[in-house]
């Protein structure tokens, strides 16, 4: 049996012309939410060329403990990331044994070159400090004066470049009623050397590699044979102290009064039993 021929009326024309209507209206509608999602992504900010904000302004040269990472951030409380330097001998300091802690030894600082001496470079690392951070410094280096250093006066030693702008401070040692690095004193028997500070300093210097190590001993002076080995377990020292035989190696063959350095008992033996008056064995 044939279906019925659909009978064409203006009714249904109108409907045809309104479902068309309302396809070409959902046509437009896309398009136009199209070429406004090409028009914002066209319009998008270009971040090219922005920096972060609050960049430091401040920050430290660290040449002795403070090359240290984990010493370095144990005084910031988090962690702080620095990078490797050096600054120049124009500077006009030594890096040397010449500050005495209250608590019995004798500390890296910086002084002026003695009659017949030249300045010399000293490689350290360079770290940011601000607010809280550059206090906790600050307190860390009692004794010390913070003075600043020249931009022109230290260099990048890695691939990572200095700040382009900022002040680089640094810890020199002031004795009472003296200019900065003047007047200070060499270690003795009552203010040793002790191995545990020249591990930090050394262990930190190997993060950046031995050769950086090394130029840590070579730029330093006043080596003493008052060098007392005060390690955990000092004859035994790898059992706490994975990296003691790479320290050791590099004073061995860079540190003068190596061999001098004593073992607790040998060193108060020799140096604080002595009849009073009576010079040291």
């Amino acid at each position: 049996m044939s279906r019925p021929k659909r009978q064409w009326s203006w009714r249904s024309a109108a409907r045809h012309c309104e479902a068309g209507g309302r396809v070409g209206k959902s046509r437009r509608a896309f398009l136009l939410v199209l070429l406004l999602t090409v028009s914002l992504s066209a319009r998008a900010e270009d971040f090219w060329g922005q920096r972060l904000p609050d960049q430091p302004v401040n920050f430290i040269f660290g040449y002795g403990s403070l090359i240290n990472t984990a010493s370095r951030s144990a005084t910031a409380g988090h962690p702080v990331a620095a990078i490797p330097v050096r600054v120049s001998a124009a500077f006009g300091y030594i890096r040397g044994w010449d500050d005495r802690s209250p608590s019995g030894f004798t500390a890296l600082g910086l002084r002026r070159p003695s009659p017949g001496e030249s300045a010399m470079t000293i490689n350290g690392v360079l770290y940011p400090a601000e607010g809280a951070a550059m206090t906790a410094f600050d307190a860390r280096e009692r004794g010390y004066v913070r003075l600043e250093i020249p931009h022109a006066d230290i260099e990048p030693v890695s691939w990572e470049a200095l700040p382009a702008t900022g002040h680089i401070w640094v810890y020199v040692p002031e004795a009472t009623g003296k200019k900065p690095g003047t007047d200070l004193p060499l270690p003795d028997a009552h203010f040793p050397i002790l191995q545990s500070y020249v591990d930090v300093v050394i262990e930190g210097g190997l993060e950046y590699g031995p050769s950086f190590a090394r130029e840590i001993i070579a730029t330093t002076k006043d080596w003493s044979a008052y060098w007392l080995n005060d390690r955990d377990l000092a004859r035994r020292p790898w059992v706490f102290d994975k990296q003691s035989a790479a320290v050791d190696g590099l004073l061995a063959s860079s540190a003068p009064h190596f061999h001098d350095r004593m073992f607790q008992e040998d060193y108060t033996a020799k140096y604080l039993m002595c009849p009073a008056g009576a010079p040291p064995r």
